[in-house]
């Protein structure tokens, strides 16, 4: 059976932390950003964690 590929989309949308969980940066802060505040700009620039619920998927995405 052939090695299983790693998603090549998913490979520039998410890094593993040291601990093992994975890091993702937030949608909607690439255009259209003259109707959001600049509270809400703020905030989506730090990156976030996967849920729990998607994590299985993610990972799966991720393969190694």
């Amino acid at each position: 059976m052939p090695k299983m590929k790693t998603n090549s989309g998913a490979k520039k949308r998410f890094t593993f932390t040291g601990t093992g969980k994975i890091k993702r940066k937030h949608a909607f802060k690439s255009h259209i950003l003259t109707k959001k505040t600049t509270k809400q700009k703020r905030n989506l620039t730090y990156s976030g964690l996967v849920s729990p619920a998607d994590e299985a998927g993610v990972k799966q995405l991720l393969v190694k």
